[in-house]
């Protein structure tokens, strides 16, 4: 307990209380892209009659046939490989993308900036739908959902052994980009990916519970998450070089 200083003398108590770091210190770019993604859901939720709520599924949802040859690629054939990623089933699946979003969007953010971290979202989602497309092109079954980006950030983070810098206002991720050779030779990250690789795969094969594989568009995730692991270090040009030389 700091002790009461003497009449006149200014002099600061050799202990001060630090202060208290807000609970949720999430980037700019995070909350905005939290906010788009909780917007359209309430807006879906409580204002679009359900055959509103339809005609906007059709036209910003991604939906492999729409690519088949059968319809006209009109500008939502072109927008909605990337507003899919906007719209979400229920609050469940809302609420689920939000927390992941923040736990690792926002190490990432702060790592390679709100322009880069952008630019990562929109490649992670067109990766995900991409690799959905070439495995059910003739789908009619509308995709929707952030986790393919997410999943892009999962594996971006496991290029950085998950190593989170603390000691900063903002947390991010810290160290230099592992080699993938790097990434294997680390039991955080080979465990991490096993079980995440494992659970996708479950799902995939219908081990999830029943129906559980055509709820999950579990092929988006392996195609974000293999997006993000291999292409982070072209998004992690120009951080600080002063991370690389940190201890792990």
């Amino acid at each position: 307990m700091n002790q009461p200083l003497p009449a006149g003398d200014d002099r600061q108590p050799p202990f001060q209380t630090p202060p208290r770091q807000p609970v949720f210190n999430l980037p700019t770019v995070i909350t905005a892209l939290v906010a788009i993604c909780a917007g359209a859901h309430l807006l879906r939720a409580y204002i679009l009659s359900p055959a509103q709520d339809i005609e906007l599924l059709v036209r910003f949802a991604f939906i492999p046939i729409r690519y088949s040859g059968q319809y006209l690629i009109d500008i939502y054939a072109w927008v909605s490989p990337l507003t899919y990623a906007f719209l979400h089933g229920d609050i469940f699946h809302l609420a689920v993308n939000m927390i992941w979003l923040a736990a690792f969007g926002s190490p990432l953010a702060n790592r390679i900036g709100a322009t880069r971290f952008l630019v990562f979202w929109a490649f992670t989602s067109l990766a995900a739908v991409g690799l959905h497309y070439v495995l059910h092109a003739n789908d009619t079954t509308p995709l929707v959902g952030a986790s393919g980006a997410i999943s892009g950030m999962m594996g971006a983070a496991s290029r950085f052994g998950f190593q989170i810098d603390r000691s900063r206002t903002r947390a991010s991720f810290t160290g230099p980009v592992l080699s993938v050779a790097q990434v294997f030779t680390r039991r955080t990250t080979v465990s991490f990916l096993a079980i995440w690789f494992a659970i996708n795969f479950a799902i995939g094969f219908g081990f999830g519970g029943p129906g559980m594989e055509g709820r999950i568009a579990w092929e988006a995730h392996i195609g974000g998450f293999l997006a993000g692991f291999s292409a982070v270090s072209l998004f992690d040009r120009g951080s600080r070089r002063e991370d690389w030389r940190k201890p792990y």
